[in-house]
């Protein structure tokens, strides 16, 4: 009698870079998570972003890693205001542990609105929050990822929204496990000059969001960003952790051949 079918694990993607997914690239394919993960690892992904612990055991058995577990703060309601502190900080302590315990190398922070407070307070009021947790942090070997996101178009309000925001957060923080998740297409919207602002801030990055622009869509010449040319210079500078693909595909278009098609753009 034949044994089990092989998992469908498959070697990483060919280049220098490591590609992870969030699930909304399979957009509208009639697929279950667990199809999801099968999916990302035949394709040569190795990790899956924003995920629960109690879908760990699913991304184990398809070789994947959880990358950017959530941690319980929001883009309306994080970390910004004290008011929101005693919730999230339980929350994140729990996702630190059961991140360290599945060798996940990081938990999402986000700063959360604007909602009248200014940006100096905020980031007063973020330093504290994470001045206070991040020793376990560091103790448990797991970095907190706070991501920079667009308040131009999809996010209004939120206040993480500029590059040179989150970095004076990470310098004023000073621990290795403090760091920003950098999402090109919403800095793409803020700022542009893609290439550069990475080139001189790649020690404060430990993670990439990839989408199209406009659009959010995949990331064609249809769009205004060469992601072939982004992903040269990140590989470049030595970066050694994941970029993950969080666009949303073209509806009619076939949202595995348009992964496999995107995967293949970042392979530098």
């Amino acid at each position: 009698m034949g044994g089990a079918a092989p998992l469908a694990h498959a070697e990483p993607r060919k280049g220098r870079l490591r590609q992870g997914v969030c699930l909304g690239v399979f957009g509208g394919a009639k697929l279950d998570f667990e199809g999801k993960c099968r999916e990302a690892a035949r394709l040569g992904a190795v990790a899956v972003d924003l995920q629960d612990p109690e879908k760990f055991p699913i991304l184990k058995k398809y070789g994947l890693i959880p990358t950017e577990v959530r941690g319980g703060s929001g883009i309306k309601k994080g970390i910004n205001d004290k008011a929101n502190h005693a919730e999230i900080d339980a929350k994140m302590r729990e996702a630190i542990n059961a991140a360290a315990a599945a060798g996940a190398p990081n938990v999402i922070v986000l700063a959360g609105d604007r909602q009248g407070i200014s940006d100096e307070q905020g980031m007063d009021t973020c330093l504290a929050f994470i001045n206070n947790i991040k020793k376990l942090a560091e103790d448990k070997g797991v970095t907190l990822s706070m991501e920079l996101l667009n308040s131009k178009v999809n996010h209004p309000g939120y206040m993480c929204d500029k590059t040179a925001w989150g970095v004076e957060l990470c310098k004023r923080v000073n621990s290795p496990r403090f760091k920003l998740l950098y999402d090109i297409y919403h800095m793409q919207i803020m700022e542009g000059d893609i290439i550069r602002t990475i080139q001189q801030n790649i020690q404060y990055f430990d993670h990439f969001h990839t989408a199209g622009n406009p659009g959010r869509h995949e990331f064609d010449d249809s769009q205004e960003m060469n992601y072939a040319g982004i992903c040269k210079a990140i590989a470049d500078l030595g970066y050694k952790g994941i970029i993950s693909h969080e666009y949303s595909p073209t509806k009619g278009k076939d949202p595995i051949e348009t992964l496999e098609k995107m995967m293949r753009i970042c392979e530098v």
